[in-house]
């Protein structure tokens, strides 16, 4: 499925003490970044930087020593669109029961993943919904801003799926890296197998 990085807390603290002028830098920016992994999987990748240039050099440096390339602003975002993402856990209810209390709670879309359910708002109606969704009884995990691929390369080969996974680790593992997107939907054997 398509892939969104959680931020590691040390990523975390690091920029709040960036944004609290106690870090290093005190002119912190969100840049975000669009590319290719190799197999036309469109990449876009968000971070928060003291350093324009160290962070685009890191970014550019790992996409391309791994088969990819950047791309200009604009080559790849269209094929992503801005949603609210709302996690839940199914918490004893069917996949049917959180569909329904879903749409009545202002939802657009869910999509079940194991245990948990994520659900899809417009951007504007994230909070909103969350809210709806708690006072009707959903378990709520986590509530976030997200891009969802519109469209997804299919990736069914084994190894070609080790190596996009690595890829997309590595990237997520920059410091200034906050989350990487990506439209790639590999099979669950390939995972499993």
């Amino acid at each position: 499925k398509a892939r969104s990085a959680n931020m590691p807390k040390e990523n975390i603290n690091r920029a709040i003490e960036k944004g609290q002028g106690k870090g290093e830098g005190v002119n912190i920016e969100h840049v975000v970044y669009e590319g290719f992994a190799p197999g036309g999987v469109a990449l876009i990748v968000e971070a928060t930087t003291d350093n324009r240039l160290r962070t685009t050099s890191e970014v550019r440096n790992l996409i391309e020593k791994n088969g990819g390339t950047i791309a200009t602003p604009g080559a790849v975002s269209y094929q992503f669109e801005q949603k609210g993402l709302i996690t839940a856990t199914k918490d004893g209810k069917t996949l049917e029961d959180i569909f329904l209390i879903a749409a009545d709670g202002g939802a657009e879309d869910i999509e079940e993943v194991g245990d948990e359910v994520l659900i899809y708002t417009k951007p504007e109606e994230l909070a909103k919904v969350r809210d709806n969704l708690q006072a009707l009884g959903i378990k709520i995990i986590d509530a976030e801003l997200t891009r969802k691929p519109m469209s997804e390369v299919r990736i069914e080969d084994k190894e070609v799926a080790k190596r996009l996974l690595s890829f997309i680790e590595k990237l997520e593992g920059l410091d200034d890296v906050q989350k990487v997107y990506a439209n790639f939907d590999i099979e669950d054997k390939l995972l499993n197998g």
